[in-house]
């Protein structure tokens, strides 16, 4: 049996090195569990990302996956396929949305959204382009969403950016307000920044935000790649705060493990015509079989409800470490996207340390890390999440 050091080498040798991997080589997963090629098993709160929404390989998805694969894989978009139009209805039937296009990723959700942002600018905003987003945000890694997200860092290398975004502090509407031109087509927001550190903004910040939308008839464009699919305890992440966008990009979790994206809109401001936009494998019948699958699953057991529960369970927890480590300063999160703040940039030292007590984490920021675990964790599972946390603290 190849060894975990092994396969690194390799890695070391073929791949590109853009990644900052863990080095953990995982070959086999089961709900909440993962296991590395030398044997070890790990609980795994990243998830993929908060992708494997249900966990890993979960008996809907995977026999999902395996009738489609021995039916039909791909075709073009050219032609209608049944999967497709499936996970088309269930979405819009239970959202507050209209219409649906399926690409592969959440980068091109997101490129899709701001395209039908220029174009709705175009007819209906005097040609006006440009999209309000934040500061800290994250919404991909192409050229356009690059230019999108509120990170320098991300952005240094590749300039100079795409023109048309403006950015302003998140939780901050009078910020938004002042920005707005007369070349505003849209706001661009995540109901919850992930990438930037799990910042939860105010509960009416939202709601503001859609009223001056309205005032000033721009589009709310929301960014739900990591919070949709009940990842904060609602189906999508705008039913928390009350508010209706008219455009919301989903991507990670929909697809349980299995690439897909999508941008939804209202009926009003779908400007995107035949010949605006297209994918070759967007919305193929075997990710669309699986999102389809996992999304049923994941309505039809409530699994938001559990979630509600588990975030509870989970920052009690999370409370009770911070409160036996002096140097962990903050806990926060929403649904199962939580975060842990330290004082000092220390938490590739806690990645490490909780890799080897068996616990897979996220390093959001230097001084920060993230817990995104599958929506049906057990209690029991974050109980033992949290004494191999303890664990890792416990070596800093």
């Amino acid at each position: 049996m190849t060894k975990s050091s092994e396969w690194i080498d390799i890695e070391n040798k073929y791949y590109a090195q853009t990644v900052r991997r863990q080095p953990v080589v995982i070959v086999r997963g089961e709900g909440t569990r993962v296991w590395d090629a030398d044997g070890k098993e790990y609980l795994d709160f990243v998830a993929g990302w908060a992708v494997d929404n249900l966990g890993h390989c979960h008996p809907a998805v995977t026999q999902a996956i395996t009738e489609q694969a021995a039916t039909l894989v791909q075709t073009s978009n050219q032609f209608y396929t049944v999967p497709q139009l499936e996970l088309a209805q269930l979405l819009i039937d239970n959202s507050c949305l209209d219409r649906v296009f399926f690409g592969n990723s959440g980068a091109e959700a997101n490129e899709g959204a701001l395209k039908l942002a220029r174009r709705y600018g175009k007819q209906n905003r005097d040609g006006a382009y440009e999209v309000i987003t934040a500061y800290n945000s994250f919404h991909g890694r192409t050229m356009g969403t690059l230019a999108a997200t509120g990170q320098p860092h991300y952005q240094e290398a590749f300039t100079p950016l795409l023109p048309g975004f403006v950015h302003v502090d998140f939780d901050d509407v009078e910020a938004i307000m002042n920005a707005t031109t007369d070349r505003t087509a849209a706001v661009f927001l995540e109901p919850v920044q992930g990438e930037g550190g799990v910042n939860i903004p105010a509960d009416d910040y939202l709601q503001r935000v859609r009223e001056w939308c309205d005032r000033q008839g721009l589009l709310l464009m929301l960014d739900e790649v990591q919070t949709g699919l009940g990842r904060l305890g609602s189906l999508f992440g705008y039913q928390e705060y009350g508010v209706e966008p008219d455009v919301m990009t989903l991507a990670k979790g929909l697809g349980y493990g299995v690439p897909i994206g999508a941008f939804l809109s209202k009926d009003y401001c779908m400007a995107l015509v035949p010949g605006d936009h297209g994918s070759t494998f967007g919305g193929n019948p075997l990710a669309t079989a699986a999102a389809h699958a996992g999304t049923k699953f994941l309505i039809d057991n409530d699994i938001m409800a559990h979630v509600k529960a588990m975030e509870k369970h989970l920052l009690a927890r999370l409370g009770e470490v911070k409160s036996r480590f002096s140097f962990v300063t903050d806990v926060r999160g929403k649904g199962l996207l939580t975060a842990m703040e330290f004082e000092g940039d220390i938490s590739g030292q806690v990645l490490t340390n909780a890799n080897e007590a068996g616990l897979l984490l996220n390093g959001v920021k230097p001084n920060t890390v993230r817990f995104m675990p599958p929506l049906n964790v057990t209690p029991e599972e974050i109980d033992q999440g949290v004494e191999r946390l303890e664990q890792a603290l416990g070596k800093i």
